[in-house]
Parts: structure tokens; sequence; C-alpha cells
């Protein structure tokens, strides 16, 4: 294979897989999975020596730009990285109000679509390395919830209009986990549990800028629709040019950032065929978002918390087909006419706003809150490669 990249070894077969389909696309996501975060891992490897409330309000000084006389303290590398810190020439803010107001026309929608649909499809792949070693979501460890709900408050602080403008609160939740990715980038790479010569990099810009930011624009709006969601073509294109700016923001490098809807479809397919089947890690990881739900649901009998996971299972198995939902180990449950009855039932729901209805049952309530902490962001970072053994963060 003229060309062929040096790829870690869990890449090879697909990889060569991959070539055949789209070899200039393949070539660059294997590229990228030996890369992290070119601009900001330097500026990790600066910090990692500060005490950790040293680095932590340093980290919030630049975030927050409120605290000059911190942030002039703070390691040269430090304050140039966010001196450095602009918007593209690409960035149309203007273009993001159709995809705002579709995301929050569908919210209920997006963002179940995005957690039984979209990201567990993104378990299937390596990614569910970085998970499975920290241990923060599989089987429920310490901060799995606070972790499901940081993933909502990041969805609906990015589509707030003027989010991403760069005092607000968008774009700082976008900036504080490209510090956190850097971060455990760091401490999983120094971890004797990574396995760099067949993983790569860990969290690496081809996971962060190839498989997640698809997950959670393209494909979870894609199942939003099959739930009922209408979501024009205009509404498409600028929810697709709102995660091309986040992941510039999540310093996902240039070269593998998506320009449009077709050009992330390509990208995401072919990273997918070069990614290697999924392993234990990955069905353990996909299992926990079922075992997550009820208790973000807020019910607390098992005959309640069993009848909610079912329905999740069942939901999820017709969204992502039942091939990949074998390879999950999901239950054998029957999908036939699991979406026209979830969209019957979200169609009263609205109708009938104001009265309790579904109570318990009803799937959607496990949205209503997403993790918004008192003293506001937090910017505190990860301080041991093991989510049981961190100070609370």
């Amino acid at each position: 294979m003229l060309g062929v990249l040096n790829a870690p070894s869990a890449y090879l077969d697909g990889y060569a897989a991959a070539r055949t389909v789209d070899r200039k696309v393949a070539d660059n996501y294997i590229r990228h999975t030996t890369i992290g975060d070119p601009e900001l891992d330097p500026v990790m490897d600066e910090l990692a020596s500060l005490p950790p409330p040293e680095m932590h309000r340093f980290i919030r000084a630049g975030v927050e730009q409120d605290d000059e006389d911190t942030l002039r303290r703070a390691p040269q590398l430090l304050r140039d990285f966010f001196d450095n810190v602009q918007v593209p020439d690409w960035v149309d803010f203007e273009a993001f109000k159709a995809g705002q107001s579709a995301f929050y026309r569908n919210m209920t929608n997006m963002l179940i679509a995005y957690a039984v649909g979209s990201a567990v499809e993104g378990f299937g792949t390596l990614v569910a390395k970085s998970f499975s070693i920290t241990g923060r979501v599989p089987n429920l460890g310490p901060g799995a919830v606070r972790r499901l709900r940081q993933n909502n408050r990041h969805m609906i602080e990015t589509y707030f209009p003027g989010g991403l403008l760069r005092d607000g609160d968008g774009w700082k939740v976008s900036m504080r986990i490209r510090f956190i990715h850097a971060r455990t980038r760091k401490l999983l790479a120094e971890s004797d549990a990574w396995n760099h010569e067949a993983w790569g990099t860990p969290l690496s810009a081809a996971h962060i800028g190839g498989i997640s930011l698809f997950t959670f624009s393209i494909r979870q709006f894609e199942h939003a629709m099959k739930m009922g969601s209408k979501i024009t073509a205009e509404e498409r294109e600028s929810i697709t040019a709102i995660w091309r700016y986040v992941g510039h923001i999540l310093g996902v490098p240039e070269a593998l950032l998506f320009t449009d809807e077709d050009r992330a479809r390509r990208l995401y397919r072919v990273a997918h065929l070069c990614e290697p089947p999924p392993d234990d890690d990955s069905v353990s990881l996909a299992n926990s978002v079922f075992k997550a739900i009820p208790i973000m649901a807020g019910l607390e009998g098992d005959a309640e918390r069993q009848k909610l996971a079912r329905y999740a299972y069942r939901l999820s198995r017709t969204l992502i087909g039942n091939r990949l939902a074998d390879i999950f180990q999901y239950p054998k449950i029957m999908t036939l006419g699991t979406l026209p009855y979830y969209r019957a039932k979200e169609f009263l729901r609205l109708r009938l706003s104001g009265k309790i209805m579904f109570e318990r049952d009803n799937f959607s309530q496990i949205f209503d809150s997403a993790q918004y902490d008192k003293e506001g962001i937090s910017y505190r970072m990860p301080d041991h490669v093991r989510a049981a053994e961190q100070s609370p963060w």
C-alpha cells in the first residue's frame, strides 16, 4: 500500500480496509490517532508541577477573563495560550441561529438521541478505552451521573444564543472540556494501563474530531429526526457549522475539522472503518448508560428503574440497529412500533403540557436538569488517572 502510515497496531486491519474506500480521509484520520492537542498539551505539561489549587486558579483566570492579577502570575506558556485565542475567519455567528432554534425546539429528542443513540455508537470505538481506564462512567463509578449531566449542560450552553461568544458559557464550558481532555490525556499517557503501541495517543484528535464532533451534531439530529423531530436542511447546515466551531474551541486541528455535512459524514464513516471492532470495554461503557438513566430520572424502586431502563434499551436498539445492539449485548427486545409509540407519546405530552402524565414512565424527565454548580463553572482538574482515587472536581 503506497504511502501507508505507521498506524497504531489496533487500527491496522481497519485502516487497510478504509484506504480502499477513501485513502486520503483514512490517512488523515490515522495520522491524528497519534496527535493530541498540539497547542495545549505543552501548556499542561508545564502546569503539571503546580499545586492543584494554583493550577485551577490560573486556568479559571484565563477562561473567565476576570482576574488579571492572577493570570499575570501564571506560567508564560499559559498566558501565551490565552493571548492566542481567536475566532477563525470562517465563523459566522449569525449562521448559528437556525441550529440554535432547531435544538431548543427539539431539545428533548436531541438529548435523548444523543444519550441512547449517537453517544452509544461512539462507544463502539477505541474512545471507550479512555473511559474504561479512568472509570468515570462505566459501572456508575464516582462522578458518572455528574459526567453525563455535564454533557447535557455542554449542549444546552453551546446552543444558547450568544453562548459561543468569548464571554458565553458555551465557549467557557467547551474550553473547560479542552483543558480536562489535555489533563486526562497526560494522566493516561503516564499510566501503565495505556497501550501506546496499540491505541496511539489518549483522547486523540482523531477521536475528538472524527468521532465525538459527529456524535454531538449530525448523528444526533439524524436520530432525533427518526424520533419525530422536524429539522430543515438549513438548520442541519447550521448545526454542522456550530460544531465545527466547537471543534476549533476544543483544539481539533484544522486538517481534521469538517467543513460541511457531506465531508463530516465521509470522515465519520471512514473513521469507523479504521476503528477495531468493539470489545468488552465498549460493551461495558455502552450498557453503563442504561444504568445511569433511571438514576438521572430520580427513580428509586427497582421495578421502576428496570422498566425505564428496558424502555431505553428498546429505543436505543431501534436507533442504532440490531447488529450493533447485539454486539453490545443488549437484552433481546422486540422493537416493532417503538418509534411510532414514542412519537405519539411525545405528541400527547406536548398537547397536554401542565398535566401530570406518564409520570415515572416519562422518559424525557431524565433531561430536566443539567449539571449546574453553585460556584458556577468549575475549573478543577482531575489529579489521578483513576476516578475512584481523584479529588473532587
